[in-house]
């Protein structure tokens, strides 16, 4: 199975999850596209949507939902998003798709926080995949010496702007065996806006998509 299909397969899963009627927070990428489209396809009969990204926000319009934002949602019964890595304990690593900030402000405001994922996102220790983190423009290079200082490697996400007009390093060569620690140094960087380690919000659930099926953490 091919990881397209697992997307679709992860995707189906977590729509059966959703209860009708309910204002749902809607993350960011490809995986979360898949779900997007299988609610559209179903008619998914849902009050509205917050969106965690200016796409996911498109492509709900685009089929027929109404998004709200966030400061008039109030909190949510649920949020349902990928990752780009989940370890043993549900934390994450987010921010493939620059949405992060938005992400962790709507897992935040939510009583659940479904994680939809394939396989292949599955690590024993986060941070094979580079920790996106979204500073103030004026910061870069500064948060980035202050980054190299805690043994990573910072890369400027040149010609991005998150949908909050930022700009994004993303710190490479990284074995995040305490993630809350570090979710709390690096946010506590002046200039950061968020780093993209879910580890005090990690998932309360993880369903994952293999070739021999969905399994849920």
């Amino acid at each position: 199975m091919n990881q397209d299909a697992m997307k679709q397969q992860v995707a189906a899963a977590a729509l059966q999850q959703i209860p009708d009627d309910i204002v749902l927070g809607v993350g960011t990428g490809s995986t979360v596209n898949a779900l997007i489209k299988l609610m559209c396809e179903q008619r998914k009969r849902l009050t509205a949507c917050v969106s965690s990204s200016e796409a996911s926000s498109a492509l709900l319009r685009a089929g027929g939902y109404e998004v709200l934002d966030l400061n008039t949602a109030g909190d949510l019964s649920l949020y349902v998003d990928g990752a780009d890595e989940c370890d043993p304990n549900r934390c994450l690593i987010k921010g493939g798709g620059g949405a992060l900030t938005r992400e962790k402000i709507i897992a935040a405001a939510s009583k659940r926080f479904i994680c939809i994922i394939d396989a292949s996102k599955q690590v024993p220790v986060l941070g094979t995949f580079p920790l996106p983190v979204e500073v103030i423009p004026m910061a870069r290079s500064y948060v980035a010496r202050e980054l190299l200082k805690l043994g990573g490697e910072p890369m400027w996400r040149e010609n991005f702007t998150t949908d909050n007009g930022n700009q994004i390093l993303d710190l490479g060569r990284l074995q995040i065996h305490d993630p809350m620690a570090l979710e709390d140094t690096i946010n506590s960087i002046a200039g950061v806006v968020t780093v993209g380690l879910f580890a005090h919000r990690a998932a309360d659930q993880v369903l994952v998509a293999s070739a021999d099926g969905v399994v849920e953490l």
